[in-house]
């Protein structure tokens, strides 16, 4: 199987991952919206980091059959596509190709596994990233990913590791990546409603008067809905809600930047998913309930 990677969702995250694949010489097809595209044709993929600002060259295009041949693919499109996504991968992808969900929420890989008919690796990812105008993408801190120690295809959960080492992005693998998962969406479920709210990036949003403390309380939430379910969320729970803030502090969250350009946001499968868990099983979840109504509100604001 090719070790060329296709990317399909070319944002921010994609955007990100992809463009530091090919700036270490890895194929990369980024398949996105024609903007971007069209500015990726023509100019490559601007990538602005701390440390340089380059254009990359990468293979681009808008329709999804240019993962044929991909032995890697990365879907990086919001959880409100999932599904349609994956029926229109079903018909393209290579027989051993590795799909790897980089998506936010909990329950990506198996409803897209579901809708495909074939395996999907979750992972983790950690880094603070947004678009900058049409094919370019600036980041603004971490960028590691978590992914399950158990892939197996044309690229194992090995090869994927020594595959992004080459760009210099560290991956680290587990045993249990749903916990990991969990472990993310505490912070999404923290930080993206407050974010966008506020319209402030993390740093200083946490400063402002009561705002650690909501995002405390919301977590306790999240905390409980796992704990009902019985996952198991690995590491310190409570210095990765504070690392949030002092690792990005610049960062908005991507619900922050879906609102302030008017799309919609995921925000269904961040708090909102903790309130009809939480319903489901019995567990109070008022400060999620609140959080994700106000995002819908202003969601619906920003459409109008």
């Amino acid at each position: 199987m090719s070790a060329e990677v296709a990317v399909v969702g070319a944002g921010a995250v994609g955007c990100y991952y992809g463009g530091m694949l090919a700036r270490a010489g890895v194929a990369v097809t980024l398949i996105g919206r024609p903007a971007h595209v069209e500015a990726m044709k023509r100019d490559g993929l601007r990538l602005t980091t701390a440390a340089f600002d380059e254009h990359v060259r990468v293979d681009a295009g808008t329709d999804v059959a240019a993962v044929a041949g991909a032995g890697l693919v990365l879907v990086c499109v919001k959880s409100t596509d999932t599904e349609s996504t994956a029926v229109e991968l079903a018909a393209h992808l290579a027989p051993g190709a590795v799909v790897l969900s980089l998506q936010n929420g909990v329950d990506n890989a198996p409803r897209m596994q579901s809708a495909l008919g074939r395996p999907v690796a979750p992972a983790v990812v950690y880094v603070a990233s947004e678009m900058d105008g049409p094919g370019h993408v600036r980041h603004k801190g971490r960028g590691e990913l978590v992914i399950p120690s158990d892939i197996r295809g044309g690229l194992d959960s090995a090869g994927i590791v020594a595959l992004f080492g080459r760009a210099g992005v560290p991956v680290e693998l587990s045993d249990n990546v749903i916990g990991a998962l969990w472990g993310k969406l505490l912070l999404n479920c923290g930080y993206n409603a407050i974010s966008a709210i506020t319209d402030i990036p993390y740093g200083p949003m946490v400063t402002l008067p009561g705002v650690a403390r909501t995002v405390h309380d919301a977590v306790v939430e999240c905390l409980a809905v796992a704990a009902a379910l019985g996952v198991t969320i690995p590491g310190d729970v409570w210095a990765s809600v504070e690392r949030i803030a002092t690792s990005m502090p610049g960062q908005v969250s991507s619900t922050c930047q879906d609102l302030r350009r008017g799309k919609p946001t995921e925000i269904d499968h961040l708090n909102g998913y903790i309130v009809r868990e939480g319903e489901r099983l019995g567990v109070p979840t008022p400060l999620n309930r609140a959080l994700w109504a106000l995002v819908k509100a202003l969601e619906t604001r920003a459409a109008g």
